[in-house]
């Protein structure tokens, strides 16, 4: 939560329990599929992603990485980071130096995000890319990544 919010932000965005357990097996099937392999590490980082309410920064990973297990050094939480980036489990908000999970499952998925500037939340979209790509064509680019960010507040701290 940002210094400035006070107030409640309704609903947790983190995953726990049965959601957080049922999350964990799925990316381990997509692993299975694309002949990867879920590590340990890879794993604990995906867990403090997909519990987070809000976007972490890695070093509050490896702060958090040691919960109940060995302490992780800084490589290896950003070895498993660049590995949940590529296979597409997680996504780096530029702008706030910290990651959040994907929460959308697509392969020609583009990530976008609303990021609230009073509690610090930030909610994948899926605005409609194709004007950009459209026009990236048209000027003789090949684009490889795309990543949308925009700031403002969510509907709770608005409203509050």
């Amino acid at each position: 939560m940002a210094q400035d919010c006070r107030h409640d932000d309704g609903p947790r965005q983190g995953l726990s329990g049965p959601g957080l357990a049922e999350a964990l097996l799925e990316a381990e099937r997509l692993c299975s599929v694309s002949r990867e392999r879920l590590t340990p590490p890879r794993r604990r980082v995906l867990e403090l992603l997909l519990e987070a309410e809000a976007p972490l920064k890695a070093y509050d990973m490896i702060a958090a990485y040691a919960s109940g297990g060995p302490p992780a050094k800084p490589p290896t939480v950003y070895r498993a980071l660049d590995f949940l980036e590529r296979q597409g489990f997680a996504h780096r908000i530029e702008s706030l130096n910290a990651y959040v999970p994907c929460r959308i499952r697509d392969a020609e998925h583009r990530a976008a995000f609303l990021i609230c500037d009073c509690c610090g939340s930030a909610q994948e979209v899926e605005p409609d890319f194709a004007p950009v790509l459209a026009a990236a064509g048209l000027a003789g680019y090949s684009i490889r990544g795309l990543t949308l960010e925009a700031r403002g507040l969510c509907p709770a701290c608005r409203d509050a």
